[in-house]
């Protein structure tokens, strides 16, 4: 189905056009949602990645998030691990939501987040294509191990 035939004059959104296209995905989005549509990151997108988890707030919800498993965990439970104030934590978890490492839900008055695992793995890719003299089929068992149901 066409993308405008999905709001019909009915609909609130009737009229609508989307700012961007399948066709200039790489030309009209940010590195990041770029690769997070495609599975290719880039270098840019590699280094807001890294600098997302650049500091120690971030890397301990990013850390213990993997820890958490499927489960995940709220933001209150993640708080309280780590001994923040929410507002601080609020604060690092969007920074991380924005570069795809976490994923939240809604449960009724909480927000449950997730370590998004694909975003690891493609930066994992990204920074081992080169490994092994070039040959980076060597490493692809290990990163094949990394993808989860997180």
């Amino acid at each position: 189905m066409p993308w405008d035939a999905r709001f019909d004059n009915g609909h609130p959104l009737a009229g609508f056009k989307p700012s961007v296209t399948p066709d200039d995905l790489k030309a009209g989005l940010p590195d990041i949602e770029y690769f997070y549509i495609t599975g290719n990151m880039e270098k840019s997108a590699a280094l807001e990645t890294l600098s997302a988890l650049a500091q120690d707030i971030r890397l301990d919800v990013f850390r213990m998030l993997v820890r958490a498993g499927p489960e995940g965990m709220t933001a209150g439970e993640i708080a309280t691990s780590l001994e923040t104030r929410p507002n601080t934590l609020s604060n690092n978890l969007s920074i991380l939501a924005a570069v795809r490492l976490v994923r939240s839900r809604r449960e009724g008055r909480s927000i449950r987040y997730f370590a998004e695992m694909e975003t690891m793995r493609g930066l994992l890719e990204f920074l081992m294509q080169d490994c092994c003299g070039g040959r980076a089929e060597l490493c692809q068992p290990l990163l094949d191990q990394i993808s989860c149901s997180c």
